[in-house]
């Protein structure tokens, strides 16, 4: 069974899409979605600098445009997709991205959505001063009991002993200073403590918008950030897509199920290679491809081709 994911926040890197920009269509497409995504996505991806797209209200709408474009590239058109994709899946932002890929929300709805995220959450961010670290390796129970003393929140479970602590700054340094044995900290360039309850007040945008938006059941078996479970009602994905905002994603339990429904393959769409290298990590024997610029289109339709379903 081929899966498709769809990666988060961070995974962004200057010029990134310019490549993409050889592909008949993507421009075109960028150029349309610009108006509703309230920036400029050509030169977000081509031209800005990182601090540009470091910037939240930049930064998740380039990332589903991006995420969308080049599975057009890949695919075709939506109806192919369906046909070939067994499930999707979505790291936090990401998750709009499979949305969209899963007919959940039109691609015009989909960056509405991801417009008024990244708004709310970038005003919630400047609120308060607070980020996330990676918390890589030492005992879970250790990490756990550590994070809870410093009132930090796991915000990411990551799989493999991969944990995205979140909350102040002032927490986190003091996290940094008493850091749980063999465990690796690295601070992430992120705005913001996301996934945490520093941004509910960036929810508040999303309840307004949410019943204006036209809504489908999925078309491709769905995995949700939220417990891993597979959701078939596209209103209980735009309920979970405006949640996910200030609640933990537990890409530890997405994985768990796609292994479990018999994941062969998966494909990761741009920007790539963070999903990938924790899928291989974590899921044994499943083939993954980054598709990071149209060089990897190829190798990408082989996937298709052997674990996509049948015409």
């Amino acid at each position: 069974m081929l899966v498709l994911v769809a990666p988060g926040q961070g995974a962004q890197t200057p010029g990134f899409l310019a490549p993409w920009l050889e592909v008949p269509g993507v421009a075109d497409r960028l150029g349309r979605w610009s108006d509703v995504a309230g920036l400029d996505l050509v030169h977000a991806g081509t031209e800005a600098s990182e601090d540009e797209i470091k910037d939240t209200a930049v930064a998740q709408p380039l990332l589903v445009a991006a995420g969308l474009v080049t599975a057009a590239a890949l695919f075709g058109d939506h109806e192919n997709l369906a046909r070939r994709v067994g499930a999707v899946a979505g790291h936090s932002v990401g998750e709009i991205t499979v949305a969209v890929a899963s007919d959940v929300l039109s691609a015009e709805d989909g960056l509405a959505f991801v417009r008024e995220r990244s708004l709310g959450m970038a005003e919630a961010a400047a609120a308060t001063a607070t980020g996330m670290t990676a918390v890589l390796g030492g005992d879970p129970e250790e990490v756990a009991a550590k994070l809870a003393a410093h009132g930090v929140t796991p915000a990411n479970n990551n799989g493999g002993g991969q944990i995205v602590a979140a909350g102040t700054l002032e927490q986190l340094a003091a996290l940094k200073d008493d850091a749980p044995a063999k465990a690796r900290l690295i601070p992430l360039k992120v705005a913001g403590a996301f996934h945490t309850a520093h941004m509910a007040p960036g929810q508040v945008r999303l309840e307004k918008l949410a019943p204006t938006l036209t809504v489908a059941d999925p078309s491709i078996t769905y995995v949700s950030n939220k417990d891993g479970e597979v959701v078939a009602s596209g209103a209980e994905v735009l309920a979970r897509l405006v949640s996910q905002v200030s609640n933990p994603v537990r890409w530890d339990l997405c994985m768990e199920t796609l292994e479990q429904l018999g994941a062969t393959a998966v494909i990761e769409l741009s920007p790539a290679g963070t999903l990938t290298n924790l899928v291989k990590r974590n899921i044994k024997g499943v083939a993954t491809l980054a598709l990071k610029t149209p060089d990897d289109l190829d190798k990408a339709l082989a996937l298709v081709a052997e674990h996509g379903a049948g015409e």
